[in-house]
């Protein structure tokens, strides 16, 4: 479910004890079958596989009724730590759609390990897709709500030139990029 910029995201890390470390295996990352990263994570934890799936707490409506739930900061992916039969184990599960095998181990480990800190001081994420030149997206509220284009070009950190083809001419105009939604 897309966010909007009003949306509250409060990180919250569910009974993860300590972050995976490096003497435990390497990062293998699992792509999941929708919807099911949390359930991966509580099977893995059964299992007593290491893994590290970043959540955060989220406002969602349902009609009427509003609820705290508790969402995945990437969602469809969750991070293994162990050898690769431990990511064979996780497979068989059905949980997953495919296993990424990480070429640059301590990257990845550096970006995660730094999501980990940043959910312990309990920082606010704010949903920012990675956009770049080329990328076909939509806007997904406000005034612009539904118009679709390209990016032509980042200017600064927030805003973005958004092309959009009309009656066979281009013409630009700036969007927040917290606003788009990626089209595939």
């Amino acid at each position: 479910m897309p966010l909007d910029r009003k949306t509250a995201i409060t990180p919250v890390e569910p009974e993860v004890a300590a972050f995976p470390e490096a003497d435990l295996g390497q990062w293998f990352v699992l792509h999941t079958k929708s919807r099911q990263e949390k359930a991966l994570s509580e099977e893995l934890s059964v299992l007593r596989i290491a893994h590290f799936l970043p959540a955060v707490e989220q406002m969602r409506f349902y009609g009427q009724r509003k609820a705290i739930v508790l969402a995945p900061l990437f969602p469809g992916y969750l991070f293994l730590r162990g050898s690769i039969e431990q990511a064979y184990v996780a497979d068989r599960t059905k949980r997953i759609a495919s296993i990424l095998k990480v070429t640059e181990q301590e990257h990845l480990d550096w970006e995660l390990r730094n999501i980990h800190l940043a959910l312990q001081a309990g920082t606010t994420f704010d949903p920012y897709p990675a956009l770049k030149k080329g990328v076909r997206v939509q806007v997904r509220s406000g005034p612009l709500r539904g118009v679709q284009g390209v990016i032509e070009n980042r200017t600064s950190r927030d805003r973005l030139i958004l092309q959009v083809h009309m009656l066979g001419s281009a013409v630009s105009i700036e969007v927040d990029g917290s606003l788009l939604d990626l089209l595939e």
